[in-house]
């Protein structure tokens, strides 16, 4: 099970305000001695925030690919594992002494051929199914010496197991003879104390194995005959009753194995765990690394087991923007500066959202509640989302405390915000620099629902809209592909000229969608919104109403 780690971490598609809040809200929850806690990405970055962050000579954060819970999560690093070979005795041994149920059998490069359930084991040796199965011992001469801790005047054939029949020899000479009467005497394994006759008369007939009990001494002449017939002659400390009950825990327990057992990666979502071992028979599932090697034991008390990633979420309140996973997870804490979605927890947590220009000025005010001013580097950070965000301190979520804040981060960064903010959109503007007109649409893309309309937006931002005009019936293209494959009722990427400051809107829907927008349409599937430059503030809100209409 690894170690608790929490995850400070921005929506899918990530832009620079998400990105850097992510960062710089990490940075004091470890100054204010969160030790565990970490920043991270859940998706690519585009190119404004790749200049963010070359600029100011930091790292990268990881990628969460998703933060599903994975079974290394929920299991004990220490695996307890059973040979092949090994006889009951020593599985009984361990399941008392690690206090379990189920033993991985594995074979000499540890790896499992089944698995050996207590329950299965205790029928075996307690719960014969026909009275002559109490005699049953499915062994070999050198497990039983094992078991019976036994010295072994005489050896025949000591390796091979066989399925063996246990009579103890406690009676006169000739009622022992009518009790085996008729039986294959190379299936017996007789046990008997220091009754010579009894011994004598084994060995004559050729048993397969005879334990003298007590410790006690066999002679020379039924030594001889032994080895003459063939005989394993055995002597052991313990005393007969004691000695038969040890017999019967000679098995190997390759022989009582499961075979069919459940088998599950480290790597594998404890979602399809749950599934295989509800729908299954099996208390439990070996779980193996990636060489095909036992790495533990996954029971159903593991689905129980908390998930030791653990998130804080910037930038975002919705899941379906988290990061996938986000629902099966503890979510601790969430700074935003959003709408409210449909978010729930189980616990009360900390929740900080408030209307400001971006998540970076909400940090910032955190900061500097807390009496902490970031470091030059994380206050350069904030102010490159906070003037994404705003788009330079011109979109209409900005208020004073957006622009008190940047002076403060600019003083605090020594960059100046107007020439700062012009670098970062110059630097992320170009449409053509991206992998493919998909990746441009995906960069900023955020999903809605109006009442059960599924929506999607996009958003750029451009110093012209010259190049994207020539690119349009590309990136059309795009995006009417990224509405069929997300299944929704309508998408649309908002250009934004950031200089001119208006926007256009690509948007494509139903039929009725360009008489009921409610924006002039400048093209196909083209609209003007000037003045907009806010797709939270400004467009999210009116399509809401559109669309549920």
């Amino acid at each position: 099970m690894r170690s608790e780690t929490v995850y400070v971490v921005g929506h899918r598609n990530p832009d620079t305000d998400s990105i850097c809040s992510a960062m710089a809200y990490a940075r004091l929850r470890q100054r204010q001695g969160a030790e565990h806690v970490r920043p991270a990405r859940a998706g690519n970055l585009n190119r404004q925030t790749e200049f963010v962050l070359g600029e100011l000579s930091l790292p990268v954060p990881p990628l969460l690919v998703d933060v599903h819970p994975r079974v290394r999560d929920v299991i004990t690093e220490h695996v307890v594992t059973i040979p092949a070979g090994a006889p009951l005795s020593l599985a009984m041994e361990l399941f008392h002494l690690h206090d379990i149920r189920q033993l991985p059998v594995v074979d000499d490069d540890a790896r499992p051929v089944g698995l050996l359930v207590l329950k299965r084991m205790t029928e075996f040796v307690l719960v014969p199914r026909r009275q002559d199965e109490i005699r049953r011992v499915l062994a070999s001469p050198r497990s039983i010496r094992a078991c019976l801790q036994a010295r072994a005047p005489i050896e025949h054939e000591p390796e091979a197991v066989e399925e063996l029949n246990l009579y103890v020899g406690a009676m006169a000479s000739g009622t022992f003879r009518q009790k085996i009467q008729g039986r294959d005497p190379r299936s017996m394994v007789l046990l008997t104390g220091d009754r010579e006759n009894i011994q004598r008369e084994a060995v004559e007939i050729g048993v397969r194995v005879l334990v003298v009990t007590g410790g006690l001494p066999v002679s020379e002449e039924i030594l001889e005959t032994a080895r003459q017939r063939g005989v394993t002659v055995l002597t052991t400390p313990f005393d007969t009753a004691t000695s038969a009950w040890l017999t019967r825990l000679a098995t190997p327990v390759g022989k009582l194995v499961k075979n069919d057992f459940i088998a599950v990666g480290l790597g594998e979502r404890v979602d399809d765990l749950r599934l295989k071992l509800l729908h299954g028979t099996d208390p439990g599932a070996i779980v193996l690394d990636g060489d095909g090697r036992v790495a533990g034991i996954a029971t159903k008390s593991n689905l129980l087991a908390p998930s030791p990633v653990k998130l804080i979420l910037v930038d975002h309140n919705e899941l379906s923007q988290a990061v996938p996973g986000a629902d099966k997870v503890e979510i601790l804490e969430v700074v935003d500066h959003h709408r409210l979605g449909n978010f729930h927890t189980d616990q009360p947590i900390r929740f900080i959202n408030q209307p400001l220009g971006s998540t970076c000025t909400v940090v910032a005010t955190l900061y500097r509640a807390a009496g902490i001013d970031p470091e030059p580097a994380v206050a350069g950070l904030l102010l490159a989302g906070l003037l994404s965000d705003t788009v330079i301190l011109k979109s209409p979520t900005t208020g004073e405390l957006d622009r008190e804040t940047a002076r403060w981060l600019g003083e605090l960064s020594g960059y100046d915000p107007e020439e700062f903010g012009r670098r970062l959109f110059q630097a992320g503007s170009a449409l053509a620099a991206y992998p493919s007109r998909r990746d441009l649409v995906l960069s900023d893309f955020k999903e809605f629902a109006a009442g059960q309309t599924p929506f999607g937006v996009g958003q750029v931002e451009v110093v012209s809209f010259g190049e994207f005009l020539e690119l349009k019936d590309e990136i059309e293209a795009a995006l009417a592909a990224v509405k069929e494959e997300k299944r929704l009722a309508a998408a649309a990427l908002l250009v934004t000229d950031i200089v001119q400051e208006t926007s256009l809107l690509l948007a494509l829907g139903s039929k009725e969608l360009p008489y009921v927008i409610g924006y002039p349409q400048v093209g196909e599937s083209l609209y003007e919104l000037k003045g907009v430059l806010s797709r939270k503030k400004q467009l999210v809100p009116h399509l809401l109403k559109v669309l549920k209409g």
